[in-house]
C-alpha cells in the first residue's frame, strides 16, 4: 500500500504532543485520525480502517497504563504498529513486544526523521524477524557461568562485564552498583580497553552527583529503574558525553536495571555500549533483562557470603578475645600456650611464660567501684600491649566473683625468648606516673596521696616432657610460688 493512501491513527496525551506529530507525520498518509486516550483508539479501531496505528508513549507509564496500550497492540492482531519510546523508558518495548508485533524508534526525533521511520514500518521492514541468535544464547551460559557458586564472589563485577563480549557489536560493558549508603559507583567494566566510564563521568564514586546522571544511560536506569535505550548518543542531548563515547567507536548505549532486595529499588545497572543500535526483538530484550535478573541474584548472593565473612570473623573474635581488655581470653590463651609448647620443644628453641597479679586489687573494687576496677584492668592490659613485641602473644586469666573481682592476672608468653628474656622485658608502667619501673621483690616509696598498680610476676620456662594440661599446671605454680615468695611491689 502506498504511503499516500494510507489513513493512520496517532495516540498520543497531551494536545501540544498531538499536533507536533500531526505536523510531521501528515505527508505519509492521506489521512490522520487522532485520540488522547486508548478509549478512544479502541472505539476508532472498530469503527474505522487503520493501517497503521501509532502509540507516542511521553507521558504513559508503564505500571498505570500497560493493559491499556498492550491491549491496543494485540487487538492489531499482527497488523502493523509502530510506538515512539523515550529513551529514557524503553522498558514499555519488551511489555508491547509481548503483545505482539511493532516497530519503534526512540525519541526525541527530528521532525524529518519521524515520516522516514513510519514509511518503514508500512513497507515492513520493521520490526526484526524474531528470534534468539545464537551469539546471545551463548552470552547466556556466559552469565550463568560467571554467576557459578565456585567462582570467587569478589570478582563477579568483571566476569558480569566480561560475558557480553559474546554479542557481536558490543564495545564495552560496564557494571553500577549501589553501595549501602545509597549512593552509586562504578564496580567493574571491561571492553574497549582506551573507553574508561569514570572518565566519560568525571568521576567512578559518588555518581549520583555527577553531571551527567540524568542523560548517561547506566545512571538513568540505576537511580531510576528504567530500561534505558539511546540509539543514538547524541539524543541525550549532552554533546561532550556523546563526543567521548564516538571517540571509542561508541554510538548507542543500552542500560538494564539489576533488581535488588526491593522492588523498585536496584541494586544497580548493567550498561552496554554497541556499535550501532542493532533491532532489538522481544525474545532479546526478554534474555537481557534475564541477565540483569540474575546479575542481580549475584550480587545479593557476594553481598550475603560477605555478611557471612564478617558474622564468623566477629564470632571467632567474640570466642577467642576478652571483652574488657582485648587480649586473648583464657581459653583461646592456654589452646595458643598449648601450640607454642609443642613448637619449642619440636625446634628446641627457648619459650617462657610470664604471669603477673595486680596487688590489692579487690581493694580497688571496693574502695572505687568495678567500673574504676574494669579501668584498671583495661589499663595494666593496654600497658602490656605496648611493651610486647609483635611475636609476643598477651592473655587474660582473670578470675571473678559474683559481687566482686576476687583477683586480676594477666599472662604473657615469649616465643623464641628465654627465661632472662622474659625477665628482662617484664616492666610495667603507669601511664601516670613517671618512668619507674615496679621489679618483685624490690620496694620505693610512692608520693602521698599517689596511687599505682603494682605487678608482680613470675617466669618459666616450658619442661621437655610434660602434656599440655600437665605444662600449664607446672607452670601456673612455679609461677604462683615466685610471686608468693617475692612478695607484692611496693613502688
Amino acid at each position: 500500500m502506498s504511503d499516500q493512501a494510507a489513513i493512520g491513527l496517532l495516540l498520543s496525551q497531551t494536545e501540544e504532543r498531538r499536533a507536533e506529530l500531526e505536523a510531521a507525520c501528515a505527508g505519509g498518509f492521506a489521512r490522520l485520525l487522532s485520540a488522547g486516550d486508548a478509549a478512544a483508539v479502541r472505539a476508532r479501531l472498530a469503527s474505522e480502517r487503520v493501517d497503521l496505528l501509532v502509540i507516542d508513549l511521553e507521558g504513559f507509564d508503564p505500571l498505570l497504563d500497560r493493559e491499556a496500550l498492550a491491549g491496543l497492540v494485540a487487538a492489531r492482531a499482527g497488523a502493523p504498529a509502530f510506538v515512539l519510546c523515550p529513551f529514557a523508558n524503553a522498558r514499555w518495548l519488551p511489555l508491547l513486544m509481548a503483545a505482539g508485533p511493532i516497530g519503534y524508534a526512540i525519541t526525541p526525533l527530528a521532525p524529518a526523521e519521524v515520516p522516514v521511520a513510519l514509511a518503514a514500518c508500512l513497507a515492513g521492514r520493521a520490526p526484526a524477524a524474531p528470534g534468539l541468535s545464537p551469539q546471545l544464547a551463548a552470552l547466556r551460559a556466559l552469565v550463568r557461568a560467571a554467576l557459578a557458586p565456585e567462582q570467587d564472589p569478589a570478582t563477579l563485577g568483571e566476569r558480569l562485564c566480561a560475558a557480553p563480549g559474546a554479542w557481536p557489536g558490543v564495545v564495552h560493558a560496564g557494571l553500577f552498583e549501589r553501595e549501602p549508603g545509597g549512593e552509586l559507583r562504578l564496580g567493574a567494566q571491561r571492553g574497549e580497553p582506551a573507553l574508561d566510564l569514570a572518565r566519560v563521568l568525571g568521576r567512578g564514586e559518588r555518581l549520583l552527583g555527577s553531571p551527567l546522571r540524568a542523560v548517561f544511560p547506566g545512571l538513568v536506569a540505576a537511580a531510576a529503574d528504567a530500561v534505558v535505550l539511546l540509539d543514538v548518543v547524541a539524543k541525550a542531548g549532552d554533546p561532550s558525553m556523546a563526543a567521548a563515547l564516538r571517540a571509542h567507536g561508541v554510538d548507542c548505549v543500552l542500560a538494564l536495571p539489576v533488581p535488588g532486595s526491593s522492588a523498585g529499588e536496584p541494586r544497580g545497572a548493567l550498561c552496554l555500549s554497541f556499535k550501532a543500535a542493532p533491532p532489538f526483538t522481544h525474545e532479546e530484550f526478554a534474555l537481557l533483562l534475564e541477565l540483569a535478573e540474575l546479575a542481580g541474584i549475584g550480587l545479593r548472593l557476594a553481598d550475603l557470603q560477605g555478611e557471612r565473612a564478617g558474622m564468623l570473623a566477629r564470632i571467632a573474635q567474640l570466642s577467642t578475645i576478652d571483652a574488657l581488655t582485648g587480649v586473648a581470653n583464657r581459653r583461646h590463651g592456654e589452646s595458643l600456650l598449648e601450640a607454642e609448647v609443642k613448637r619449642a620443644r619440636r625446634y628446641g628453641l627457648p619459650l617462657a611464660v610470664i604471669a603477673f597479679d595486680i596487688d590489692r586489687f579487690s581493694e580497688v573494687n571496693a574502695r572505687f567501684g568495678h567500673p574504676v576496677g574494669d579501668l584498671a584492668l583495661r589499663a595494666v592490659a593496654e600497658a602490656t600491649q605496648k611493651m610486647l613485641r609483635g611475636s609476643d602473644i598477651p592473655g587474660a586469666c582473670r578470675r571473678r566473683g559474683i559481687h566482686r573481682h576476687r583477683a586480676a592476672r594477666e599472662r604473657c608468653r615469649w616465643p623464641e625468648g628465654g627465661r632472662e628474656a622474659a625477665r628482662r622485658d617484664c616492666r610495667y608502667r603507669h601511664p601516670r606516673r613517671r618512668r619507674r619501673h615496679c621489679q618483685p621483690g624490690r620496694g620505693g616509696a610512692g608520693r602521698t596521696g599517689e596511687r599505682r598498680l603494682a605487678c608482680p610476676y613470675g617466669s618459666t620456662p616450658p619442661g621437655t616432657r610434660q602434656a599440655g594440661g600437665s605444662q600449664r599446671r607446672r607452670t601456673g605454680t612455679a609461677i604462683a610460688y615466685v610471686a608468693r615468695r617475692m612478695g607484692r611491689c611496693r613502688g
